[in-house]
């Protein structure tokens, strides 16, 4: 049976759906930013709020300079009134080729993570709890993997990860766990991460080493094979239904890892992803007239996010010149801090 979507549907980044968007918004659809983490027994949600359409201004043309909307673009209207098909998305260029031609090599052994926290951020929250596995992209196998809890005095979030702040102050050896996970760090080319700018932040707070290691985020750094027919920024529920994974339960961050672990096992190009997914990226905005907007959705640009009033999704220069629209760094266009690499 088809799983049904369902309001707030589970995803990586658990608190930044559920507070941006709140509980009763539905999951996105087509393309709308989201975050990835699934629940089979509770509510999912996404972790990017979705900004409402507003009309579109009565006359507009193909020669307005860029696109100047505040919601999500909708495809034209059929001349005959008719319903038309829905947009397909513009596919990026292949990546495999990419590994032969520049002769660089996929990390030989992953860190795969996750995180559950108390808030959005370090400034409004901890890290309560940390999962990882060490995966050896070889041979697709798991070599060790660990859970551990960190103390809390309080969880907002308790509601959406199930971790009372009581449990995680229950005598564990934590220094143990922290070391073990130091020398995991230490054995591992690289950190993958669904939604790693979200992941990433708290480390280096608290109990948390800083990690100095490549972080590839499955999310946004990973180009998923077309024939998956999943959106750009998949959430890590339809990651792993693409991939024919089980999504049995979520909110716990050793869980999501095994999603990933699953979804790596049954990826025939995980190195040639992973080498592409290595590609120095930068943040770039569409250039579109309002008439053409939907490009940019289809192409799997944000609206609103992380570029306020405007299209944008971080891209490689290779990825950036084979689209079919003209686009501009952030940086160099003045609208927006680059995202962190």
């Amino acid at each position: 049976m088809e799983m049904a979507e369902q309001p707030g549907l589970w995803e990586q980044n658990d608190l930044l759906g559920l507070w941006a968007s709140g509980p009763q918004q539905s999951s996105p659809q087509g393309g709308d930013p989201d975050h990835a983490r699934s629940l089979a027994a509770a509510p999912l949600h996404t972790n990017g709020a979705r900004t409402q359409e507003q009309q579109p201004p009565a006359a507009s043309t193909a020669s307005e300079p860029e696109v100047i909307d505040s919601g999500n673009p909708k495809s034209p209207p059929s001349p005959s009134g008719l319903p038309q098909p829905a947009p397909q998305p513009i596919a990026l260029p292949s990546l495999a080729p990419l590994a032969r031609r520049s002769g660089s090599q996929a990390p030989g052994r992953i860190l795969i993570l996750d995180t559950e926290t108390t808030g959005l951020s370090p400034e409004q929250g901890v890290c309560i709890e940390v999962g990882a596995v060490l995966f050896d992209v070889g041979s697709r196998a798991v070599l060790q993997q660990l859970s551990f809890l960190l103390p809390c005095q309080a969880n907002p979030a308790e509601a959406i990860n199930g971790i009372p702040a009581a449990v995680t102050r229950l005598p564990q050896p934590t220094e143990a766990a922290l070391a073990l996970f130091a020398a995991l760090v230490a054995a591992a080319d690289a950190v993958v991460a669904h939604h790693a700018a979200f992941d990433r932040q708290w480390f280096g707070h608290g109990a948390l080493p800083v990690l100095t290691i490549p972080w590839i985020c499955s999310m946004e750094d990973i180009r998923w094979p077309a024939e998956l027919q999943l959106r750009a920024n998949p959430s890590l529920r339809d990651l792993a239904l693409a991939h024919g994974v089980p999504v049995w339960a979520a909110h716990r961050a050793l869980t999501d890892c095994d999603y990933l672990v699953h979804v790596f096992q049954r990826c025939a190009q995980l190195e040639a992803l992973l080498v592409a997914a290595q590609e120095p990226r930068e943040l770039y905005r569409a250039r579109l007239s309002y008439s053409e907007r939907h490009l940019a959705r289809e192409a799997g640009f944000r609206w609103n996010e992380p570029v306020a009033g405007a299209w944008s999704r971080r891209l490689s220069k290779r990825e950036a010149e084979a689209l079919p629209f003209q686009v501009l760094p952030v940086e160099r266009d003045g609208l927006a801090e680059a995202m962190a690499s």
